[in-house]
């Protein structure tokens, strides 16, 4: 499949809001009450947030035939080039095709990443599955409450070294 990584312009936060509903749904349908997963997709992607993130972060997108599929959302988080890893989503149709691998390695080479840190829940197999064939390791696990509603997060990081294939 082809696909292009690009930063994230303003024009695209309605298709990365979208990407963000089909994903978050697809993956915490049985984990977080579709209700909450709602409460929280509206406040976190509102427009205003998505401006907000723009301006702070750095937000790749993924576009297949000149659709956005998927975006990261990658954050500093010291000067030792450390980054926060607030998100990888794709459209579950577009998985398996080596845009998560893509996106990784676009907050690698672009922002000069020698440690990726992330939260993922416990029960997302699949974004477990991912984080740990790309290398990372689990740090530490702690409950956490979602608005009313306690995850099982787990913290992974992932050490950066030279010539290291992701």
């Amino acid at each position: 499949m082809d696909f292009i990584i690009r930063k994230m312009k303003k024009k695209d936060i309605p298709q990365v809001q979208h990407v963000a509903k089909t994903s978050w749904h697809s993956t915490y349908e049985g984990i977080i009450p579709l209700a909450i997963q709602d409460n929280f997709l509206n406040s976190a992607y509102s427009d205003v947030n998505m401006k907000r993130r723009l301006k702070q972060s750095n937000i790749f997108v993924s576009e297949v035939s000149g659709k956005i599929v998927g975006f990261a959302n990658f954050s500093p988080v010291s000067r030792d080039a450390a980054v926060e890893l607030g998100a990888i989503y794709l459209c579950p149709d577009y998985q398996g095709y080596g845009i998560g691998t893509a996106f990784l390695k676009e907050g690698i080479e672009n922002l000069g990443a020698r440690e990726i840190r992330l939260n993922v829940e416990k029960n997302n197999d699949i974004g477990k599955t991912f984080y740990h064939a790309k290398g990372f390791e689990i740090e530490s696990e702690f409950d956490d409450n979602f608005d009313g509603h306690v995850l099982k997060t787990v913290r992974m990081v992932l050490k950066v070294r030279e010539g290291m294939e992701i």
